[in-house]
């Protein structure tokens, strides 16, 4: 297994961290002062410590004292900035008005625009940029697994074992989406595209760490696993459509439409068993839950509306 090399600094925060984490210095100089693209690569890169670890790194520094005690100011931050945007649904359930409520949110669409109006150079452009998602898929949900009761743990086993392939190695869903990175043309190394990404995506893929890492967070975790599922099956389908529009090779296609049907499963796994299960233990939980199904949405929003931004596309086009 390939670690990740670092990628190229975006601020003060980085270059120091970076030259820190190499010679394996003093961390205590480094303070959470960084925001924007700097405050977000730094998190990335310090969660990645807990997944792959980094080239030239020594793997003993997942838990110095310092380095945790930086991740935690720039989560704490993270999180600060996620919660000011929600405001909890009142009068409903989400296990049983969850699946309505999240029809009912109206995002820009970036799958509707691959799948109508896209050019390849777009469509290449998306893909190395979802990379370091779908290079890492389910990974950060697995974190939970030790953290729940029996029928939401259960629940959580039977999905992940699709994520990962139902056992076979060549249908892990991450290895799919390499396969197809590499028959489109572009590198599929982890950490290929690291550079290419922007705040937008690092701040979901950093949410979904931290939402994964920490058991307090639990509730929130699947409430955005919910939402995930029951946003992907549809996407999925336009996703593998528009590549077919645009003579993507097959193996590109295939790791959309392995999701078409696996995500109408989930969907309903992922709401009426797991948080289900979750919130029938510990009810208390289920603001977080809502908390999660959000800043799901609302991250993905913010990244649709990035790379429209990114791409000088009209969004009412798509």
């Amino acid at each position: 297994m390939r670690s990740t090399t670092l990628p190229r600094p975006r601020g003060e925060l980085t270059e120091h961290l970076f030259t820190a984490l190499r010679s394996a210095s003093d961390f205590r100089g480094l303070a959470a002062k960084a925001t924007g693209e700097d405050a977000a690569l730094a998190l990335w890169i310090l969660h990645e410590l807990h997944y792959r670890g980094l080239t030239d790194v020594d793997d003993a520094l997942e838990w110095d004292p310092q380095l945790l005690r930086l991740r935690r100011q720039l989560e704490a931050d993270l999180e600060d900035r996620l919660r000011s945007r929600f405001h909890a649904p009142q009068g409903v359930s989400f296990v049983d008005d969850a699946l309505d409520w999240i029809d009912e949110q109206d995002g820009p669409s970036l799958a509707r625009h691959v799948h109508r109006h896209a050019s390849r150079d777009q469509v290449l452009d998306l893909l190395a940029v979802r990379s370091i998602y779908h290079l890492k898929e389910s990974d950060p949900v697995a974190w939970l697994v030790p953290r729940l009761g029996v029928r939401a743990k259960a629940a959580l086993m039977e999905l992940q074992y699709d994520e990962y392939g139902g056992g076979d190695p060549n249908r892990l869903h991450h290895h799919l989406f390499e396969a197809g990175m590499e028959a489109s043309g572009l590198e599929p190394s982890y950490d290929a595209h690291l550079d290419a990404v922007p705040l937008e995506a690092l701040e979901q893929n950093n949410t979904l760490s931290l939402f994964g890492l920490h058991r307090r967070l639990r509730g929130a975790a699947l409430g955005h696993l919910a939402a995930f599922e029951a946003t992907s099956s549809l996407p999925s389908r336009r996703m593998a459509e528009g590549l077919r529009r645009l003579d993507f090779p097959d193996e590109m296609v295939e790791y959309y439409s392995e999701h078409v049907e696996a995500d109408a499963v989930h969907e309903q796994l992922a709401v009426r068993t797991i948080c289900a299960g979750l919130l029938a233990e510990e009810p208390e939980l289920e603001t977080e839950v809502w908390f999660g199904a959000f800043t799901c949405l609302d991250l993905e929003s913010r990244f649709a509306h990035a790379m429209f931004a990114r791409w000088g596309v009209e969004e009412k086009a798509a």
